[in-house]
Protein backbone atom coordinates (compact mmCIF):
# COMPACT_ATOMS: atom_id res chain seq x y z
CA UNK A 1 0.00 0.00 0.00
CA UNK A 2 1.59 3.54 -0.82
CA UNK A 3 0.03 6.42 0.74
CA UNK A 4 1.19 10.09 0.04
CA UNK A 5 3.74 12.15 2.02
CA UNK A 6 2.12 12.28 5.53
CA UNK A 7 0.48 15.44 5.22
CA UNK A 8 -3.15 14.64 6.75
CA UNK A 9 -6.60 16.19 5.54
CA UNK A 10 -9.21 17.87 7.38
CA UNK A 11 -11.78 15.59 8.48
CA UNK A 12 -14.38 16.49 6.40
CA UNK A 13 -12.05 14.77 3.62
CA UNK A 14 -13.47 11.36 5.17
CA UNK A 15 -17.61 11.17 3.84
CA UNK A 16 -16.26 12.62 0.56
CA UNK A 17 -13.68 9.20 0.60
CA UNK A 18 -16.28 6.79 1.88
CA UNK A 19 -18.72 8.12 -0.59
CA UNK A 20 -16.27 7.36 -3.91
CA UNK A 21 -15.73 4.56 -2.62
CA UNK A 22 -19.56 3.19 -2.31
CA UNK A 23 -19.28 4.37 -5.77
CA UNK A 24 -16.65 2.34 -7.24
CA UNK A 25 -17.75 -1.23 -5.47
CA UNK A 26 -21.36 -0.51 -7.18
CA UNK A 27 -19.56 -0.26 -10.31
CA UNK A 28 -17.89 -3.12 -9.98
CA UNK A 29 -20.36 -5.08 -9.04
CA UNK A 30 -21.16 -5.44 -12.86
CA UNK A 31 -17.60 -4.18 -14.28
CA UNK A 32 -13.89 -4.89 -14.16
CA UNK A 33 -13.60 -1.13 -13.48
CA UNK A 34 -14.94 1.86 -12.25
CA UNK A 35 -13.99 6.13 -11.07
CA UNK A 36 -15.40 8.29 -9.08
CA UNK A 37 -15.98 11.82 -8.24
CA UNK A 38 -17.02 13.35 -4.86
CA UNK A 39 -17.27 16.54 -2.75
CA UNK A 40 -15.75 20.26 -3.65
CA UNK A 41 -12.70 21.80 -3.51
CA UNK A 42 -9.82 20.53 -0.64
CA UNK A 43 -12.83 18.34 0.43
CA UNK A 44 -13.03 16.37 -2.92
CA UNK A 45 -12.26 12.50 -3.63
CA UNK A 46 -10.99 11.21 -7.25
CA UNK A 47 -10.99 7.28 -6.85
CA UNK A 48 -10.33 4.66 -9.21
CA UNK A 49 -10.46 1.03 -9.11
CA UNK A 50 -9.58 -1.91 -11.73
CA UNK A 51 -9.33 -5.90 -11.15
CA UNK A 52 -7.18 -7.16 -13.62
CA UNK A 53 -8.06 -8.46 -16.88
CA UNK A 54 -8.41 -12.19 -16.61
CA UNK A 55 -9.87 -12.58 -13.14
CA UNK A 56 -13.25 -13.80 -12.88
CA UNK A 57 -16.14 -11.43 -11.63
CA UNK A 58 -16.88 -13.48 -8.08
CA UNK A 59 -12.64 -12.90 -7.54
CA UNK A 60 -13.02 -9.37 -8.49
CA UNK A 61 -15.43 -8.54 -6.28
CA UNK A 62 -13.44 -10.34 -3.73
CA UNK A 63 -10.18 -8.53 -4.33
CA UNK A 64 -11.72 -5.39 -4.34
CA UNK A 65 -13.24 -5.52 -1.16
CA UNK A 66 -10.43 -6.43 0.53
CA UNK A 67 -8.52 -3.15 -1.36
CA UNK A 68 -11.41 -1.55 -0.13
CA UNK A 69 -10.75 -2.26 3.91
CA UNK A 70 -7.33 -1.98 3.21
CA UNK A 71 -6.63 1.23 1.45
CA UNK A 72 -8.00 3.48 4.44
CA UNK A 73 -5.31 3.02 6.45
CA UNK A 74 -4.04 5.65 4.77
CA UNK A 75 -6.58 8.24 5.68
CA UNK A 76 -6.22 10.55 6.82
CA UNK A 77 -3.64 11.53 4.82
CA UNK A 78 -5.54 12.60 1.33
CA UNK A 79 -3.94 10.41 -0.96
CA UNK A 80 -3.06 6.49 -1.74
CA UNK A 81 -3.01 3.37 -3.54
CA UNK A 82 -3.24 -0.14 -2.91
CA UNK A 83 -1.72 -3.15 -5.43
CA UNK A 84 -3.45 -6.79 -5.08
CA UNK A 85 -2.47 -9.59 -6.95
CA UNK A 86 -5.69 -9.20 -9.13
CA UNK A 87 -6.52 -5.56 -8.10
CA UNK A 88 -5.76 -1.88 -8.11
CA UNK A 89 -7.28 0.87 -5.98
CA UNK A 90 -6.78 4.59 -5.84
CA UNK A 91 -7.90 7.62 -4.61
CA UNK A 92 -6.35 11.24 -4.45
CA UNK A 93 -7.68 14.68 -3.82
CA UNK A 94 -6.79 15.74 -8.02
CA UNK A 95 -8.03 14.28 -11.20
CA UNK A 96 -4.68 11.72 -11.58
CA UNK A 97 -7.12 10.07 -14.02
CA UNK A 98 -4.71 10.33 -17.17
CA UNK A 99 -1.00 10.21 -15.22
CA UNK A 100 0.59 7.10 -16.51
CA UNK A 101 4.21 8.17 -14.55
CA UNK A 102 4.99 9.42 -10.96
CA UNK A 103 7.33 9.63 -8.47
CA UNK A 104 5.90 6.87 -6.56
CA UNK A 105 6.65 4.45 -9.71
CA UNK A 106 8.90 1.25 -8.53
CA UNK A 107 9.65 -2.67 -8.64
CA UNK A 108 9.43 -5.17 -6.13
CA UNK A 109 11.86 -8.39 -6.16
CA UNK A 110 10.14 -10.50 -3.80
CA UNK A 111 11.95 -13.54 -4.39
CA UNK A 112 15.72 -14.11 -3.04
CA UNK A 113 15.67 -17.49 -5.62
CA UNK A 114 17.96 -16.96 -8.30
CA UNK A 115 17.46 -18.68 -12.36
CA UNK A 116 19.68 -19.46 -14.83
CA UNK A 117 20.65 -16.81 -18.49
CA UNK A 118 18.24 -19.20 -20.30
CA UNK A 119 15.33 -18.20 -17.78
CA UNK A 120 16.08 -14.71 -18.24
CA UNK A 121 15.91 -14.69 -21.70
CA UNK A 122 12.55 -16.28 -21.33
CA UNK A 123 11.62 -13.67 -19.35
CA UNK A 124 12.59 -11.04 -21.48
CA UNK A 125 11.11 -12.43 -24.59
CA UNK A 126 7.49 -12.94 -22.23
CA UNK A 127 7.42 -9.04 -20.88
CA UNK A 128 8.29 -7.57 -24.45
CA UNK A 129 5.18 -9.59 -25.87
CA UNK A 130 2.69 -8.62 -22.99
CA UNK A 131 4.15 -4.75 -22.58
CA UNK A 132 3.40 -5.11 -26.71
CA UNK A 133 0.26 -7.01 -26.64
CA UNK A 134 -1.39 -5.22 -23.49
CA UNK A 135 -2.14 -1.65 -25.18
CA UNK A 136 -3.98 -3.43 -28.06
CA UNK A 137 -6.47 -5.23 -26.45
CA UNK A 138 -9.54 -4.06 -25.33
CA UNK A 139 -9.05 -3.87 -21.74
CA UNK A 140 -5.58 -3.46 -21.87
CA UNK A 141 -4.49 -6.79 -20.58
CA UNK A 142 -1.94 -9.38 -21.35
CA UNK A 143 -0.78 -12.74 -20.48
CA UNK A 144 2.08 -14.21 -22.02
CA UNK A 145 4.50 -17.02 -21.60
CA UNK A 146 7.63 -18.03 -23.26
CA UNK A 147 9.15 -21.56 -22.66
CA UNK A 148 12.77 -22.32 -21.78
CA UNK A 149 12.09 -26.05 -21.67
CA UNK A 150 9.77 -28.56 -21.74
CA UNK A 151 9.90 -28.44 -17.71
CA UNK A 152 10.48 -24.80 -16.95
CA UNK A 153 8.34 -22.05 -18.43
CA UNK A 154 8.56 -17.92 -17.88
CA UNK A 155 5.41 -15.90 -17.43
CA UNK A 156 4.26 -12.39 -17.72
CA UNK A 157 1.32 -10.16 -16.85
CA UNK A 158 0.36 -6.95 -17.68
CA UNK A 159 -2.47 -4.29 -17.23
CA UNK A 160 -2.96 -0.47 -17.46
CA UNK A 161 -5.45 1.30 -16.54
CA UNK A 162 -8.73 1.77 -18.51
CA UNK A 163 -8.41 5.71 -18.02
CA UNK A 164 -5.11 5.90 -20.14
CA UNK A 165 -5.13 5.82 -24.05
CA UNK A 166 -3.01 3.15 -25.98
CA UNK A 167 -0.08 5.49 -26.39
CA UNK A 168 0.25 6.49 -22.82
CA UNK A 169 -0.51 3.06 -21.81
CA UNK A 170 2.79 1.47 -24.12
CA UNK A 171 4.73 4.16 -22.34
CA UNK A 172 3.86 3.25 -18.82
CA UNK A 173 4.24 -1.01 -19.62
CA UNK A 174 7.35 -0.01 -21.51
CA UNK A 175 9.18 2.35 -18.07
CA UNK A 176 8.12 -0.51 -16.00
CA UNK A 177 9.40 -3.38 -17.77
CA UNK A 178 12.52 -1.79 -18.08
CA UNK A 179 12.67 -1.19 -14.10
CA UNK A 180 11.37 -4.68 -13.20
CA UNK A 181 13.86 -6.89 -15.83
CA UNK A 182 16.28 -5.22 -13.09
CA UNK A 183 14.68 -8.07 -10.82
CA UNK A 184 16.68 -10.59 -12.96
CA UNK A 185 17.73 -13.18 -12.08
CA UNK A 186 15.42 -13.53 -9.32
CA UNK A 187 12.72 -16.05 -10.31
CA UNK A 188 9.61 -13.20 -9.50
CA UNK A 189 9.68 -9.51 -10.13
CA UNK A 190 6.83 -6.75 -9.99
CA UNK A 191 6.58 -3.12 -11.36
CA UNK A 192 3.89 -1.19 -9.52
CA UNK A 193 3.38 2.40 -11.59
CA UNK A 194 1.18 4.83 -11.58
CA UNK A 195 -0.38 3.99 -15.12
CA UNK A 196 -0.22 0.31 -15.36
CA UNK A 197 0.60 -3.07 -13.18
CA UNK A 198 2.93 -5.74 -14.46
CA UNK A 199 4.86 -9.00 -13.18
CA UNK A 200 6.83 -12.21 -14.40
CA UNK A 201 7.50 -15.25 -12.63
CA UNK A 202 8.31 -18.71 -12.97
CA UNK A 203 5.14 -19.72 -11.85
CA UNK A 204 1.56 -19.41 -13.71
CA UNK A 205 -0.22 -17.10 -11.59
CA UNK A 206 -3.25 -18.27 -13.40
CA UNK A 207 -3.33 -21.03 -11.02
CA UNK A 208 -0.66 -20.13 -8.51
CA UNK A 209 -1.13 -17.06 -5.62
CA UNK A 210 -4.40 -16.61 -7.81
CA UNK A 211 -6.92 -14.31 -6.00
CA UNK A 212 -8.35 -15.80 -3.13
CA UNK A 213 -9.15 -15.12 0.71
CA UNK A 214 -6.42 -17.48 1.75
CA UNK A 215 -3.79 -16.78 -0.86
CA UNK A 216 -3.60 -13.31 -1.86
CA UNK A 217 -0.66 -11.50 -1.18
CA UNK A 218 -0.60 -7.31 -0.92
CA UNK A 219 2.34 -6.07 -2.89
CA UNK A 220 2.99 -2.76 -1.16
CA UNK A 221 5.32 0.13 -1.36
CA UNK A 222 7.30 -0.67 1.85
CA UNK A 223 8.77 -4.21 2.34
CA UNK A 224 8.07 -3.63 5.65
CA UNK A 225 4.40 -3.41 5.59
CA UNK A 226 3.95 -6.22 2.74
CA UNK A 227 5.87 -9.17 4.99
CA UNK A 228 3.84 -8.16 8.25
CA UNK A 229 0.36 -8.14 6.35
CA UNK A 230 1.67 -11.74 4.84
CA UNK A 231 3.52 -12.89 8.39
CA UNK A 232 0.34 -11.70 10.65
CA UNK A 233 -2.02 -13.72 8.04
CA UNK A 234 0.12 -16.75 8.49
CA UNK A 235 0.78 -16.60 11.78
CA UNK A 236 -2.47 -16.35 12.45
CA UNK A 237 -3.22 -19.65 10.91
CA UNK A 238 -0.43 -21.22 12.32
CA UNK A 239 -1.52 -20.72 15.18
CA UNK A 240 -4.94 -21.71 14.60
CA UNK A 241 -3.73 -24.55 13.36
CA UNK A 242 -1.38 -25.48 15.72
CA UNK A 243 -4.58 -26.11 18.24
CA UNK A 244 -5.48 -29.57 16.09
CA UNK A 245 -2.28 -30.59 14.27
CA UNK A 246 1.58 -31.05 15.32
CA UNK A 247 3.82 -27.81 14.46
CA UNK A 248 6.10 -30.57 12.38
CA UNK A 249 3.26 -30.86 9.75
CA UNK A 250 2.27 -27.29 9.38
CA UNK A 251 1.99 -25.97 6.11
CA UNK A 252 5.93 -25.37 4.70
CA UNK A 253 4.22 -21.85 2.83
CA UNK A 254 3.18 -20.69 6.05
CA UNK A 255 6.40 -21.01 7.20
CA UNK A 256 8.06 -19.10 4.30
CA UNK A 257 6.28 -16.38 4.58
CA UNK A 258 7.13 -16.09 8.75
CA UNK A 259 11.14 -16.50 8.41
CA UNK A 260 11.25 -14.63 5.24
CA UNK A 261 9.90 -11.49 6.89
CA UNK A 262 12.57 -8.59 7.86
CA UNK A 263 10.23 -7.62 10.73
CA UNK A 264 10.38 -11.37 11.93
CA UNK A 265 13.30 -11.89 14.29
CA UNK A 266 14.61 -15.69 14.64
CA UNK A 267 13.87 -17.27 18.01
CA UNK A 268 18.01 -17.80 18.57
CA UNK A 269 18.58 -13.72 17.91
CA UNK A 270 16.70 -12.49 20.88
CA UNK A 271 17.42 -15.16 23.22
CA UNK A 272 21.09 -14.20 22.66
CA UNK A 273 20.29 -10.84 22.73
CA UNK A 274 18.40 -11.13 26.09
CA UNK A 275 21.32 -13.44 27.38
CA UNK A 276 18.89 -16.64 27.33
CA UNK A 277 16.64 -14.11 29.10
CA UNK A 278 18.60 -13.90 32.16
CA UNK A 279 16.52 -12.27 35.12
CA UNK A 280 19.71 -9.67 35.00
CA UNK A 281 17.79 -8.43 32.20
CA UNK A 282 14.38 -8.30 33.85
CA UNK A 283 12.50 -5.05 33.15
CA UNK A 284 8.95 -5.81 34.40
CA UNK A 285 6.68 -8.87 34.70
CA UNK A 286 2.37 -8.78 34.41
CA UNK A 287 -0.38 -11.26 33.87
CA UNK A 288 0.55 -11.43 29.97
CA UNK A 289 4.13 -12.27 30.12
CA UNK A 290 7.81 -10.50 30.80
CA UNK A 291 9.64 -7.48 29.49
CA UNK A 292 13.83 -8.12 29.21
CA UNK A 293 16.14 -5.41 27.86
CA UNK A 294 18.18 -6.94 25.16
CA UNK A 295 20.64 -5.47 22.90
CA UNK A 296 21.03 -6.55 19.13
CA UNK A 297 24.05 -8.27 16.92
CA UNK A 298 24.53 -4.48 15.67
CA UNK A 299 24.61 -2.84 19.53
CA UNK A 300 20.77 -1.46 19.37
CA UNK A 301 19.06 -1.62 22.57
CA UNK A 302 15.73 -3.22 22.34
CA UNK A 303 13.08 -3.93 25.01
CA UNK A 304 11.87 -7.84 24.46
CA UNK A 305 8.04 -8.47 25.59
CA UNK A 306 8.09 -12.67 26.06
CA UNK A 307 4.45 -13.35 25.83
CA UNK A 308 3.01 -16.42 28.04
CA UNK A 309 1.58 -18.53 25.18
CA UNK A 310 -0.27 -21.10 27.68
CA UNK A 311 -3.12 -18.88 27.90
CA UNK A 312 -6.28 -19.18 25.61
CA UNK A 313 -6.00 -15.48 24.88
CA UNK A 314 -2.62 -15.25 23.65
CA UNK A 315 -2.76 -15.48 19.80
CA UNK A 316 -5.09 -13.29 19.35
CA UNK A 317 -3.73 -10.91 21.67
CA UNK A 318 -0.18 -11.21 20.01
CA UNK A 319 -2.02 -10.32 16.33
CA UNK A 320 -4.23 -7.66 17.69
CA UNK A 321 -1.12 -5.81 19.43
CA UNK A 322 1.07 -6.35 16.10
CA UNK A 323 -1.35 -5.04 14.21
CA UNK A 324 -2.52 -2.61 15.83
CA UNK A 325 0.69 -0.57 16.76
CA UNK A 326 2.00 -1.14 13.33
CA UNK A 327 -0.94 0.98 11.90
CA UNK A 328 -0.12 3.92 14.09
CA UNK A 329 2.82 6.39 14.39
CA UNK A 330 3.49 8.91 16.90
CA UNK A 331 6.05 10.33 18.68
CA UNK A 332 4.07 9.82 21.94
CA UNK A 333 3.25 6.02 20.78
CA UNK A 334 6.07 2.89 21.73
CA UNK A 335 7.91 2.07 18.42
CA UNK A 336 6.93 -1.59 17.27
CA UNK A 337 10.84 -3.01 15.71
CA UNK A 338 9.72 -6.98 14.91
CA UNK A 339 8.32 -9.86 17.02
CA UNK A 340 8.93 -13.57 16.57
CA UNK A 341 6.35 -16.21 16.46
CA UNK A 342 8.31 -19.71 15.90
CA UNK A 343 10.22 -20.27 18.86
CA UNK A 344 8.82 -21.65 21.94
CA UNK A 345 7.22 -17.99 22.89
CA UNK A 346 5.84 -15.35 21.40
CA UNK A 347 7.80 -12.20 21.25
CA UNK A 348 7.17 -8.99 20.54
CA UNK A 349 10.14 -6.56 20.16
CA UNK A 350 9.91 -2.74 20.86
CA UNK A 351 12.17 0.09 20.98
CA UNK A 352 14.22 0.51 24.51
CA UNK A 353 13.37 3.31 26.72
CA UNK A 354 15.64 3.26 29.66
CA UNK A 355 13.49 5.48 31.64
CA UNK A 356 10.93 2.64 32.27
CA UNK A 357 7.27 3.48 32.98
CA UNK A 358 5.75 6.03 34.85
CA UNK A 359 4.82 3.71 37.93
CA UNK A 360 7.72 3.62 38.76
CA UNK A 361 8.77 7.97 39.53
CA UNK A 362 5.24 8.86 40.45
CA UNK A 363 4.69 6.04 43.61
CA UNK A 364 7.97 6.25 44.60
CA UNK A 365 9.31 8.50 47.21
CA UNK A 366 12.68 8.64 46.15
CA UNK A 367 12.32 8.89 42.02
CA UNK A 368 9.24 11.10 42.37
CA UNK A 369 11.90 13.75 42.60
CA UNK A 370 12.94 13.46 39.55
CA UNK A 371 9.80 14.88 38.18
CA UNK A 372 9.21 18.51 38.88
CA UNK A 373 6.16 20.07 37.76
CA UNK A 374 7.35 21.07 34.98
CA UNK A 375 8.27 17.28 33.26
CA UNK A 376 5.40 16.08 34.83
CA UNK A 377 2.80 18.53 33.12
CA UNK A 378 5.01 17.83 29.88
CA UNK A 379 3.73 13.37 30.67
CA UNK A 380 0.93 14.38 30.68
CA UNK A 381 0.17 16.28 27.24
CA UNK A 382 2.44 13.91 25.70
CA UNK A 383 -0.11 11.47 27.14
CA UNK A 384 -3.13 12.95 25.88
CA UNK A 385 -1.83 13.67 22.38
CA UNK A 386 -1.35 10.24 21.92
CA UNK A 387 -4.51 9.47 22.88
CA UNK A 388 -6.38 12.26 20.85
CA UNK A 389 -4.09 10.80 17.90
CA UNK A 390 -5.43 7.13 18.98
CA UNK A 391 -9.54 8.32 19.11
CA UNK A 392 -9.59 10.79 16.53
CA UNK A 393 -6.52 11.52 14.06
CA UNK A 394 -5.09 7.63 13.20
CA UNK A 395 -5.90 5.84 10.32
CA UNK A 396 -8.92 4.10 12.32
CA UNK A 397 -10.56 4.43 15.48
CA UNK A 398 -8.55 3.29 18.16
CA UNK A 399 -9.68 2.48 22.12
CA UNK A 400 -6.28 1.66 24.53
CA UNK A 401 -8.75 0.18 27.03
CA UNK A 402 -5.89 -0.05 29.29
CA UNK A 403 -4.34 3.40 29.55
CA UNK A 404 -2.57 3.31 33.32
CA UNK A 405 0.82 4.54 34.98
CA UNK A 406 2.33 1.03 34.05
CA UNK A 407 1.57 1.56 30.59
CA UNK A 408 3.40 4.60 29.90
CA UNK A 409 6.81 4.42 29.15
CA UNK A 410 9.56 7.25 29.77
CA UNK A 411 12.03 8.02 27.15
CA UNK A 412 16.19 8.93 28.31
CA UNK A 413 14.22 12.60 28.05
CA UNK A 414 11.45 11.49 30.03
CA UNK A 415 8.80 12.30 26.93
CA UNK A 416 5.88 10.06 27.53
CA UNK A 417 4.78 6.93 25.47
CA UNK A 418 1.95 4.98 25.33
CA UNK A 419 2.52 0.91 25.22
CA UNK A 420 1.13 -2.24 25.33
CA UNK A 421 -1.66 -2.39 22.93
CA UNK A 422 -2.75 -6.14 23.30
CA UNK A 423 -6.05 -5.58 24.68
CA UNK A 424 -6.42 -2.39 21.98
CA UNK A 425 -9.42 -2.28 19.84
CA UNK A 426 -10.49 -0.18 16.64
CA UNK A 427 -13.81 0.51 15.08
CA UNK A 428 -15.45 2.28 12.68
CA UNK A 429 -16.78 5.31 12.57
CA UNK A 430 -20.09 4.85 11.99
CA UNK A 431 -19.99 2.41 15.52
CA UNK A 432 -20.91 4.46 18.43
CA UNK A 433 -19.49 1.93 20.78
CA UNK A 434 -18.73 -1.74 20.51
CA UNK A 435 -20.11 -4.33 23.02
CA UNK A 436 -17.54 -6.50 24.49
CA UNK A 437 -16.29 -8.66 26.96
CA UNK A 438 -14.59 -6.82 29.86
CA UNK A 439 -10.78 -6.57 29.86
CA UNK A 440 -8.22 -3.76 32.03
CA UNK A 441 -7.09 -2.79 35.39
CA UNK A 442 -9.54 -2.35 37.89
CA UNK A 443 -9.37 1.22 39.48
CA UNK A 444 -8.72 2.93 35.65
CA UNK A 445 -11.83 1.06 34.34
CA UNK A 446 -14.92 3.14 33.46
CA UNK A 447 -18.38 2.03 35.48
CA UNK A 448 -20.32 1.69 32.18
CA UNK A 449 -17.50 -0.16 30.78
CA UNK A 450 -17.60 -2.97 34.01
CA UNK A 451 -21.66 -3.00 34.28
CA UNK A 452 -22.87 -3.59 30.83
CA UNK A 453 -19.12 -3.96 28.49
CA UNK A 454 -19.83 -0.75 26.55
CA UNK A 455 -16.75 0.46 25.08
CA UNK A 456 -15.88 4.14 23.91
CA UNK A 457 -13.64 6.23 23.85
CA UNK A 458 -15.07 7.76 26.81
CA UNK A 459 -13.63 4.62 28.46
CA UNK A 460 -9.96 5.50 27.28
CA UNK A 461 -11.12 9.72 29.03
CA UNK A 462 -11.64 7.78 32.41
CA UNK A 463 -8.50 5.90 32.65
CA UNK A 464 -6.72 9.22 31.85
CA UNK A 465 -8.66 11.01 33.85
CA UNK A 466 -7.53 9.01 36.90
CA UNK A 467 -4.47 8.97 35.97
CA UNK A 468 -4.19 12.66 36.01
CA UNK A 469 -5.19 12.29 39.41
CA UNK A 470 -2.37 10.21 40.38
CA UNK A 471 0.51 12.22 38.42
CA UNK A 472 -0.20 15.09 40.90
CA UNK A 473 -0.92 13.26 44.23
CA UNK A 474 1.47 10.60 43.79
CA UNK A 475 -0.70 8.32 44.92
CA UNK A 476 -2.37 5.30 42.97
CA UNK A 477 -6.09 4.82 43.19
CA UNK A 478 -6.41 1.32 44.48
CA UNK A 479 -10.20 0.73 43.12
CA UNK A 480 -11.23 -1.58 45.60
CA UNK A 481 -11.01 -0.55 49.15
CA UNK A 482 -11.61 -3.54 51.74
CA UNK A 483 -10.82 -1.32 55.17
CA UNK A 484 -13.14 0.84 56.67
CA UNK A 485 -10.58 4.09 57.57
CA UNK A 486 -9.35 3.52 54.23
CA UNK A 487 -10.99 5.74 51.24
CA UNK A 488 -10.35 5.49 46.53
CA UNK A 489 -7.96 8.46 45.31
CA UNK A 490 -11.35 9.34 43.52
CA UNK A 491 -13.55 10.18 46.26
CA UNK A 492 -10.48 11.65 48.34
CA UNK A 493 -10.20 13.72 45.14
CA UNK A 494 -13.92 14.71 44.75
CA UNK A 495 -14.11 15.52 48.68
CA UNK A 496 -11.08 17.89 48.42
CA UNK A 497 -12.30 19.14 45.41
CA UNK A 498 -15.59 20.57 46.76
CA UNK A 499 -14.39 21.77 50.11
CA UNK A 500 -11.37 23.67 47.67
CA UNK A 501 -8.72 22.06 49.51
CA UNK A 502 -7.56 19.97 46.38
CA UNK A 503 -4.01 21.21 47.03
CA UNK A 504 -3.61 19.27 50.46
CA UNK A 505 -3.81 16.49 48.49
CA UNK A 506 -0.60 17.40 46.03
CA UNK A 507 2.48 15.53 46.37
CA UNK A 508 4.65 16.32 48.87
CA UNK A 509 7.87 15.94 46.17
CA UNK A 510 6.00 18.20 43.94
CA UNK A 511 5.44 20.64 46.43
CA UNK A 512 9.28 20.96 47.26
CA UNK A 513 9.34 22.46 43.38
CA UNK A 514 6.18 24.71 43.73
CA UNK A 515 5.73 26.42 47.37
CA UNK A 516 7.11 30.37 45.87
CA UNK A 517 4.61 30.06 42.76
CA UNK A 518 1.14 30.69 42.98
CA UNK A 519 0.89 30.26 39.42
CA UNK A 520 2.17 26.59 39.32
CA UNK A 521 -0.10 25.93 42.26
CA UNK A 522 -3.01 27.24 40.36
CA UNK A 523 -1.98 25.02 37.26
CA UNK A 524 -1.77 22.07 39.32
CA UNK A 525 -4.87 22.68 40.47
CA UNK A 526 -6.74 22.61 37.10
CA UNK A 527 -5.31 19.87 36.19
CA UNK A 528 -7.21 17.88 38.90
CA UNK A 529 -10.19 19.72 37.75
CA UNK A 530 -9.58 18.16 34.14
CA UNK A 531 -9.24 14.83 35.97
CA UNK A 532 -12.92 15.24 37.64
CA UNK A 533 -14.04 16.36 34.54
CA UNK A 534 -12.93 13.29 32.72
CA UNK A 535 -13.57 10.58 35.23
CA UNK A 536 -17.54 12.06 35.60
CA UNK A 537 -19.88 9.04 36.06
CA UNK A 538 -22.12 10.12 33.19
CA UNK A 539 -19.78 8.99 29.70
CA UNK A 540 -21.53 11.66 27.77
CA UNK A 541 -20.52 14.51 30.49
CA UNK A 542 -17.17 13.18 29.87
CA UNK A 543 -15.00 15.82 27.39
CA UNK A 544 -13.08 13.82 24.50
CA UNK A 545 -9.41 13.74 24.45
CA UNK A 546 -9.01 16.44 21.91
CA UNK A 547 -11.04 18.98 24.18
CA UNK A 548 -9.27 17.49 27.99
CA UNK A 549 -5.75 18.03 25.54
CA UNK A 550 -7.25 22.32 24.80
CA UNK A 551 -8.15 22.14 28.34
CA UNK A 552 -4.91 21.01 29.77
CA UNK A 553 -3.42 23.27 27.38
CA UNK A 554 -5.79 26.42 28.87
CA UNK A 555 -7.39 26.90 25.60
CA UNK A 556 -10.82 25.99 27.27
CA UNK A 557 -11.54 28.37 30.30
CA UNK A 558 -12.75 29.05 32.31
CA UNK A 559 -13.11 25.12 33.23
CA UNK A 560 -16.92 24.02 33.77
CA UNK A 561 -17.84 22.15 36.84
CA UNK A 562 -17.60 18.27 36.97
CA UNK A 563 -20.16 16.43 37.84
CA UNK A 564 -19.90 13.20 40.52
CA UNK A 565 -17.41 10.92 39.93
CA UNK A 566 -18.69 6.94 40.12
CA UNK A 567 -17.53 4.75 43.32
CA UNK A 568 -17.56 7.51 45.89
CA UNK A 569 -18.96 5.76 48.31
CA UNK A 570 -17.90 2.45 50.28
CA UNK A 571 -20.50 0.75 49.08
CA UNK A 572 -19.88 1.35 45.35
CA UNK A 573 -16.10 0.93 45.76
CA UNK A 574 -16.33 -2.30 47.49
CA UNK A 575 -19.18 -3.55 44.89
CA UNK A 576 -16.14 -4.06 42.34
CA UNK A 577 -14.64 -6.53 44.38
CA UNK A 578 -13.51 -9.46 41.97
CA UNK A 579 -15.86 -11.87 43.31
CA UNK A 580 -18.98 -9.83 42.78
CA UNK A 581 -18.03 -9.00 38.94
CA UNK A 582 -17.77 -12.67 38.31
CA UNK A 583 -13.60 -12.51 38.32
CA UNK A 584 -12.95 -15.10 40.38
CA UNK A 585 -14.21 -16.97 37.45
CA UNK A 586 -11.30 -16.87 34.51
CA UNK A 587 -13.37 -17.97 31.92
CA UNK A 588 -15.81 -15.05 32.38
CA UNK A 589 -13.78 -11.86 31.65
CA UNK A 590 -11.33 -11.83 28.76
CA UNK A 591 -8.40 -9.98 30.87
CA UNK A 592 -8.57 -7.64 34.29
CA UNK A 593 -6.58 -7.25 36.52
CA UNK A 594 -6.20 -5.06 39.95
CA UNK A 595 -4.14 -1.80 40.25
CA UNK A 596 -0.93 -3.82 41.38
CA UNK A 597 1.22 -1.82 38.85
CA UNK A 598 3.37 -4.07 37.38
CA UNK A 599 3.22 -3.38 33.48
CA UNK A 600 2.79 -6.33 31.20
Amino acid sequence: MICNNPVPTNSSFIPSFLQAMGIIGTKMKTSHFGTAFTGTKTNSTYGLGQCYGDISPSECKLCYSLARTSLPGCLPINGGRIYLNGCFLRYDNYSFFKEYEGQEDRRMCPNNTRRDSAFEQSVRNAVAQAAETAPKSNNYHARTQAFISNTATAYAVADCWLTLDAETCEKCLQNAAKAMLECLPASEGYALYTGCFMRYSDLNSSHHKRFSKKKVIAVAVSSIVACLVASLVAFYAWKHRSNSKRRGSEDPKLLKILNGCSLNFKYSTIEKATSSFDDANKLGQGGFGTVYKGVLPDGKEIAVKRLFFNHRHRAGDFYNEVNIISSVNHKNLVKLIGFSCLGPESILIYEYLPNRSLDHFIFDSVRSKELNWGKRFDIIIGIAKGLAYLHENSKTRIIHRDIKAANILLDSRLHAKIADFGLARSYQEDKNHISTGIAGTLGYMAPEYISHGKLTEKVDVYSFGVLLLEVVTGMPNRGIQTSDNSRSLISLAWEHFKQGTVNELFDSSLMLNVQTSSDKKKEIQSIVHVGLLCIQEVASLRPTMSMALQMLSKKIEPLPSPANPPYIHESSIQSLHPSRLGLNNPTSVATVSDSSFIPR
